[in-house]
């Protein structure tokens, strides 16, 4: 069976290969840290061997709860917030047909995301959907107490009660949650709602192998097992011992690393499918959210292509040079659609009759590539065989493992996020929330000067 490729040939223009050499001891230095656990933020390294230590057990349990459910349901709500949706929905994107129809010719409920707003259309305009649904709610909070999600479940929890009564409103709500504290855990326990437990150790960014991702693909249809065998796959690539130049996170730390002590400060995450949107949004946040920290760290944006390449394009092209490209290349569709002849070829297309769209999708990566490169952009390829659960388990391990390399290449924590908290101080001391009353005054003084 193929595994990920990464191929970093269009990074040597702007570095030597000798400076990559360089970072062999450094990545093997970090890479023995991390496994040791005597690096930065030590007490969230669960995931890293999550993949191989997943009982059977584990994966009947997440199995049975979600095929129970999705008897009597239409609709599931998932109710988190940043790691706490983003790693399912990318997942589940990825491989949902474009148009919702049914999964190996079964219908499963359709998965809707929310807890991740604060908009009162978007909470409205859900309810007014639900009220003519049948519908579960899986609430994920280690804490229970953040306030997007926090607001979503006690609006959706009432309305669920009243559609169905407390009692089998009861039934149709699953917990994932910390083990022994919180108020969601308390309300789970009081309530007598299912629960899954979030290990302390793993961070929310980290944590597709647990519950928190795995129920909800489960839900939507997927097959979790693939999803944890292409993960371990990966993490065998990438064990202490591995050669440096045979471990792809490793390289992909590598070479992002040397480009940012460089000049480059934005990485671009390219793909030229549709179903990787989410995918993106998810890398964004792993990266952002633990590298961005002491003034440090790369700008994590995306692009879908060929679409954005009438928007970005010419930025990317001929903007500032601060920037470069990762690319995921899918190498083989699952389905092929082949370009007809025409005999008046009114469009001028004939000249591609009997190619694959597939076939014309990547002499656009190539040719985009080339070009992106001529105009000084450093060009990192990701070549995954195919989109399916076994090779997306591999690439979202890859991309965890290289982003907690890198941050330790860059000597911050990759493990916390303490920016996160200003807002929310902020928001705290506005909406005048007991225990901020002096920083509301501050606050509301600095608003009316002006400030």
């Amino acid at each position: 069976m193929k595994n990920l490729e990464l191929s970093i040939e269009n990074v040597f223009p702007f570095i030597p290969k000798e400076t990559l050499d360089d970072y062999a001891e450094l990545t093997r230095y970090h890479t023995k840290h991390l496994h040791q656990r005597t690096g930065r933020g030590a007490n969230f390294l669960g995931w890293l061997d999550l993949p191989s230590s997943i009982t059977e057990e584990s994966l009947k349990e997440i199995e049975d709860v979600a095929t129970e459910l999705n008897k009597k349901i239409e609709v599931m709500v998932v109710v988190g917030i940043g790691g706490s949706y983003l790693g399912a929905k990318a997942v589940i994107d990825a491989l949902s047909h474009s148009f919702g129809m049914f999964i190996n010719g079964r219908p499963y409920p359709k998965i809707i995301f929310a807890g991740q707003n604060i908009s009162e259309d978007f909470t409205g305009e859900l309810v007014e959907f639900l009220d003519k649904k049948s519908y579960a709610i899986t609430v994920i909070s280690k804490s229970g107490t953040t306030t997007e999600p926090a607001i979503a479940f006690r609006i959706l929890r009432n309305h669920l009660e009243k559609k169905y009564g407390p009692e089998e409103a009861g039934r149709r709500i699953v917990a994932i949650t910390s083990a022994g504290r919180g108020a969601l855990k308390k309300v789970a326990d009081e309530k007598g709602y299912r629960t899954f437990i979030i290990p302390d150790d793993v961070g929310g960014r980290y944590s597709l192998l647990t519950p928190v991702g795995m129920l909800p693909i489960a839900q939507a249809g997927f097959d979790i097992r693939q999803l944890v065998a292409g993960a371990k796959k990966m993490e065998e690539m990438t064990r202490p011992g591995t050669p440096f130049w045979e471990n792809p996170s490793a390289l992909y730390a590598a070479a992002r690393n040397s480009l940012y002590r460089q000049s480059p400060k934005t990485e671009i995450l390219a793909s030229y499918h549709p179903k990787l949107v989410y995918l993106a949004e998810w890398w964004k946040q792993l990266y952002g959210e633990s590298e961005g920290k002491e003034k440090k760290g790369i700008f994590p944006a995306s692009v879908n292509f060929t679409a954005d390449l009438h928007s970005m394009g010419q930025y990317i092209q001929e903007g500032q040079r601060n920037l470069f490209e990762t690319v995921i290349s899918i190498l083989e569709p699952t389905r092929r659609v082949i370009i007809p002849e025409e005999e008046d070829d009114g469009d001028g297309l004939n000249f591609l009759a009997g190619k694959s769209i597939e076939d014309v999708n990547k002499m656009a990566e190539l040719g985009t590539m080339l070009a992106h490169v001529d105009g000084g952009v450093p060009n990192i390829l990701i070549k995954l065989p195919k989109l399916s659960e076994y090779y997306l388990g591999q690439l979202m391990y890859f991309f965890q493992k290289a982003c907690a390399i890198s941050g330790y290449l860059m000597n911050v924590n990759p493990f916390d996020q303490p920016g996160v908290e200003a807002y929310k101080n902020n928001m705290f001391a506005l909406l005048r929330k007991p225990g901020f009353e002096d920083e509301s005054e501050l606050i509301y003084k600095r608003i009316n000067d002006g400030n």
